[in-house]
């Protein structure tokens, strides 16, 4: 059974309002990417890795390659979802149907490597696969057309979604195939799933699992980073 991981970094930092995509912007003396490829590699199940770039991306880039993994690139789409479509049809060629993609932001350069082994072991068995996700802990309001709070929202139930996100690899591609063609965009692969009528797995993960896109971020993974060696939990 293989498990490939697809990391989007295709992105160009709209939101973050720097000059380059928050992707090469540094933390604890290394890059966004180069955290996050770095944690990935250190993933014993993973059998190789496809990095997403901007077609337009043309900065020198080696720094967190996994040296010990098999590793690609592939060009960006016009969504996030049509630039992991775009590395799904890479590994088409050699990937069973009931192989394994594991999809991880690039600008998640947190991610603790043991929570990926907890995602791998909870899906392992199950046939659609499944979501790192936190229960939401902030009260919610539900707002009216004037901006004024209509409601609060029960979150009992309620989840933030997370990646990495693993899924079989013919029901994700299926899942953003039918998106593309519906020009249906989706925000996550679990989305696309979902679509489908099928119910993906949700595995507890940690809130450090934090997503950089505004500058105030850089500075919370640079401390939980810190902190994370302290612990000789996960930093390399």
């Amino acid at each position: 059974m293989a498990i490939w991981a697809i990391v989007p970094a295709a992105g160009v930092g709209k939101r973050m309002g720097t000059e380059i995509p928050k992707q090469y912007l540094s933390i604890c003396g290394k890059t966004v990417l180069h955290h996050t490829l770095e944690r990935l590699g250190r993933v014993r199940a993973l059998s190789g890795v496809v990095l997403v770039l901007h077609p337009d991306d043309e900065t020198p880039f080696s720094a967190g390659i996994p040296q010990n993994l098999p590793f690609r690139i592939a060009r960006g789409g016009n969504e996030r979802c049509h630039s992991v479509l775009n590395a799904l049809k890479i590994l088409e060629p050699e990937l069973g149907s009931d192989d394994w993609v594991l999809v991880h932001d690039a600008a998640r350069p947190c991610l603790r490597p043991s929570e990926v082994d907890k995602l791998i072991e909870a899906v392992g068995k199950h046939d659609v696969g499944g979501v790192l996700a936190a229960p939401v802990a902030d009260t919610l309001k539900r707002a009216n057309n004037e901006g004024e709070v209509a409601g609060t929202v029960d979150r009992t139930a309620l989840y933030r979604a997370l990646t990495p996100q693993l899924f079989r690899f013919h029901i994700l591609n299926r899942a953003l195939q039918l998106a593309a063609d519906q020009n249906r965009v989706v925000t996550d692969d679990s989305a696309a799933i979902e679509c489908l009528g099928l119910s993906p797995l949700i595995v507890p993960g940690s809130t450090d699992n934090i997503k950089i896109t505004q500058e105030s971020d850089l500075l919370l993974a640079e401390v939980i980073m810190q902190q994370q060696n302290s612990l000789g939990a996960e930093s390399p």
